[in-house]
């Protein structure tokens, strides 16, 4: 007789993929550097912008493997994104507002700050403005690749941090790209979507847990939303809060919840094909004819300096006050130096800014150039300096027990946070 064993936390899952996958992506960014300033560059450009399907809408135009891999598979990533926001939500670190509090302070700091260090340098100039939240993002998977760089060095309470920030983050850019990055309205299609919607919750009031079906609804509120003019990635989202889910505090994943079984399913394809292909085919910056003018023109250094100085600002910024006020306590098991050196990693901004560097400025290959450009100088500045300084700051005095202890805390999910720090 076969047994049938649960599955393992999504969290244990979570931190080992995004790690891994992390790793892989940064080498997918560096290999699409490479390849677009060689003499395979022509190649390069020509293959992902080749035209693969028909033309959808005026405003897209023909479907290119770009917006395939762009408008399709990141569909497959925003899914993802909503699973881990409902699971953290329902059953997570975000279940109450007492772990709430600390991850949205510091995830709505490290946005406001970055947008507005953007507006600054780059927001009075001819039609930029609309850049102001490339830099409000934050990469997980490359930040916690570059964490896994470190091995031990890096406490497990700054993984979970990093986690739980990013998801918030997340939380912030769907709405950004819900709300202002939406182009004219397809009311019909728009309908449509709805009704698919509708469609979708009455499954899951219903009981129904057969994942295929969600799926194939899926694919249809996709196209809807493709059709609709709101960006057709939203659906990923939407489509996740639909998705049955079976609570299990302090233990393993359930077998039989749709949602988890879901969210496990897609973690590997998303961390070591998805991501890293949408790495791939939207870093490749010709380098070789670039001046000095180009690179500190006002949109590059504007997000730039927003991915750099703005996310470090307003995320260690806003721990600090937290700490300090009482709202929260101090990472446990983590120095200030090191909560510093975690801010400083946040400001690798790369996917999710490279998607909203696209959607920002459509149509205009130069910006989307010149945004790329910004987004690989701060979050390069970022990932190197961040993981200098986790590399050498001394370690907390109770560094040792603490991560003996944490095996433990990952399986029951337990608070991150220091409270006998709470005035350090």
């Amino acid at each position: 007789m076969t047994r049938s064993f649960p599955p393992r936390s999504a969290l244990r899952d979570f931190l080992e993929s995004e790690s891994a996958g992390g790793m892989l992506l940064i080498f997918a960014a560096i290999l699409a550097m490479i390849v677009a300033n060689s003499s395979l560059g022509t190649i390069y450009h020509d293959a992902i912008h080749a035209v693969t399907g028909p033309v959808l809408t005026d405003k897209l135009g023909p479907m290119t493997v770009h917006l395939w891999i762009n408008d399709g598979l990141m569909a497959i990533f925003f899914l993802l994104v909503g699973l881990e926001i409902k699971r953290e939500f329902v059953d997570g670190r975000l279940a109450s507002w007492d772990r709430r509090r600390l991850p949205f302070i510091a995830a709505a700091a490290g946005m406001a700050v970055p947008a507005a260090l953007y507006m600054a340098f780059a927001g009075g100039e001819p039609g930029l403005a609309q850049g102001w939240a490339i830099p409000a993002a934050t990469d997980i998977a490359f930040a916690m690749g570059v964490l896994a760089l470190l091995g031990k060095r890096a406490p497990t309470s700054l993984k979970l941090f990093l986690v739980t920030v990013a998801i918030v983050d997340d939380m912030g850019a769907v709405a950004i790209i819900a709300l202002f990055y939406t182009a004219e309205i397809n009311m019909v299609a728009l309908g449509a979507a709805a009704a698919i919607l509708g469609i979708m919750f009455a499954c899951n009031r219903g009981g129904v847990k057969s994942l295929v079906i969600y799926l194939i609804l899926f694919a249809l509120l996709w196209y809807a939303m493709l059709l609709s003019g709101v960006h057709a990635t939203i659906a990923g989202v939407l489509a996740a809060m639909m998705i049955p889910f079976e609570r299990t505090p302090g233990a393993p994943d359930s077998a039989t919840s749709p949602l988890h079984r879901l969210e496990h399913a897609l973690h590997p394809w998303v961390a070591f094909a998805i991501v890293p292909l949408f790495g791939f085919a939207n870093a490749g910056v010709d380098i070789g004819g670039l001046t000095a003018e180009q690179i500190f023109a006002p949109l590059p250094l504007g997000i730039a300096a927003g991915l750099f100085l703005g996310k470090q600002v307003g995320i260690f910024g806003s721990v600090w006050l937290s700490v300090k006020l009482g709202i929260a306590g101090k990472l446990r098991g983590a120095t200030w130096l090191q909560i510093y050196g975690v801010a400083m990693l946040c400001g690798i901004g790369f996917t999710m800014s490279l998607f909203i560097g696209g959607l920002a400025f459509p149509g205009d290959a130069l910006l989307v150039e010149e945004a790329k450009i910004g987004i690989l100088m701060g979050s390069l500045a970022a990932a190197l300096v961040g993981f200098a300084i986790l590399r050498f700051a001394p370690l907390h005095p109770q560094h040792d027990a603490v991560e003996r202890a944490s095996n433990g805390e990952i399986a029951t999910d337990g608070d991150v946070r220091d409270t006998s720090e709470a005035q350090g």
